[in-house]
């Protein structure tokens, strides 16, 4: 387990840029925390850590972006979940998850808890908890 504590959007993101050194192809993050607790910061960490180019924003209305980037040099998917306004695990189903949890990209699934029961049981899960208005503690578990 590793257990870090953030003063700043900006360690939130250098953090997530940590963490790339630990993922592989099929690697999924599950980051489950209130509203504002820094799960979107730090999956703009790590996509940049992933060389992902494109701006990373929440995909709350598309409910999933995908984006290009690398990993130890070589091309590699980042898929991007908000199930922030997902209504039921069923809509999550209806998308197709499994080709995302199960191919070769990164998967990064904000509000997680929502599909709890659906999640590969080899996961990192990452949770983040508001300390303060700056500050963030975020706990990370390879299950």
């Amino acid at each position: 387990m590793i257990e870090k504590k953030t003063k700043s959007a900006e360690e939130t993101k250098e953090f997530g840029r940590s963490l790339i050194k630990r993922l592989k192809p099929g690697s999924v993050l599950a980051l489950i925390g209130p509203l504002g607790s820094g799960k979107t910061v730090l999956t703009q960490g790590v996509c940049s850590g992933l060389q992902v180019k494109t701006a990373v924003t929440s995909p709350t209305f598309v409910i999933i972006n995908e984006y290009p980037g690398r990993l130890n040099d070589s091309p590699i998917w980042v898929y991007h979940f908000d199930l922030y306004r997902l209504e039921n695990p069923e809509e999550f189903v209806r998308l197709g998850y499994e080709e995302y949890f199960y191919g070769k990209g990164i998967t990064l699934i904000e509000w997680a808890e929502k599909v709890t029961p659906l999640l590969p049981e080899k996961r990192w899960e990452i949770s983040l908890k508001i300390l303060s208005e700056n500050e963030r503690e975020i706990r990370v578990e390879e299950l």
